[in-house]
């Protein structure tokens, strides 16, 4: 007899766009928000019954309302609040997970007085993950697409070998990759967030973002990289070093491979100058740094 096991569901990359307009200065915010709820729903996968069951359409609707109604200071808070709704508004409804990604932008500052054109920033996508069961919350902050590139202080020799290999060792190469990274605060009150109530007070998400963003570039920088595996590690590390909110973080970083173009057949000499920029396959390195004492929650898919 087959058994029905976890399910969840809910409505996926609801995008919504929120303008402040402060006068003649506006602000935005954009985001991908993607919600997934779970509970008392075996009925409607068993026997079809609806009963349980609150429409996705609906929980779109409610990104947008929210959005109107309570602004979107961070990501973080604002799935928060999204969670909260959920969990506490329908019994039916045991846990909510809220998913999002916020595309940035910066203000395109003119000679003029026009303070309302924006340009998307960087590439890189900011990310918040937010689960809340009722009683404790579980925030997963982080970034993607975060691309940086060292064109030296990186080596690569000393590695196995064996009939098959063809990699010739290196003690000067491009080291560069796309900074996939989440990392979990230790935040798990289960108060609203502000202190007022006795729980305990939220992290500044804002700064920890900014700040956890600027541990990872700096530490990308200044290593002198002997694996990209030495420089994983002191990415995480130097965030967990700097930012006692954070508990965990995992990193994923693929190896973006620059290979030197053989310049011989046209009589050249090719001085670590032109390279081949290939985007497949890569290596694709990947661990979790931990505050010591923690054990890791966040999910190694």
């Amino acid at each position: 007899m087959p058994t029905l096991g976890q399910n969840q569901y809910g409505k996926a990359e609801t995008r919504v766009v929120r303008i402040v307009r402060d006068g003649a200065v506006h602000h935005i915010k954009d985001l991908n928000v993607s919600v997934a709820l779970s509970g008392d729903m075996d009925e409607v996968h068993l026997s079809g019954s609806n009963a349980n069951v609150l429409p996705t359409d609906t929980t779109k609707n409610t990104v947008y309302a929210f959005a109107k109604e309570h602004g979107i200071a961070s990501p973080e808070q604002f799935g928060i609040l999204l969670a909260r709704h959920f969990v506490t508004g329908q019994d039916a409804i045991h846990t909510a997970r809220i998913r999002i990604e916020e595309y940035g932008w910066e203000r395109i500052e003119t000679a003029g007085a026009a303070r309302h054109s924006f340009v998307r920033t960087g590439q890189e996508t900011r990310t918040a993950q937010i689960t809340f069961d009722g009683e404790r919350w579980e925030v997963i902050s982080g970034l993607t697409g975060l691309t940086v590139l060292n064109s030296t202080d990186s080596e690569f020799w000393g590695f196995v070998k064996d009939e098959y290999t063809t990699l010739p060792e290196v003690r000067d190469r491009v080291l560069a990759t796309d900074v996939h990274a989440r990392w979990r605060y230790g935040w798990c009150s289960d108060g609203d967030g502000d202190g007022d109530d006795g729980g305990e007070p939220a992290p500044d998400w804002e700064r920890g973002y900014a700040g956890a963003r600027d541990d990872l570039l700096a530490a990308f920088a200044e290593t002198y990289s002997l694996s990209l595996q030495q420089t994983l590690y002191q990415m995480g590390a130097r965030v967990i070093e700097n930012r006692p909110a954070i508990d965990e973080i995992r990193l994923s970083l693929p190896n973006k491979h620059h290979f030197l173009v053989d310049l011989e057949p046209f009589g050249l000499k090719n001085d670590n100058e032109v390279y081949f920029a290939a985007d497949r396959p890569y290596g694709l390195i990947e661990a979790t740094i931990l505050r010591d004492g923690v054990r890791p929650r966040i999910a190694t898919d």
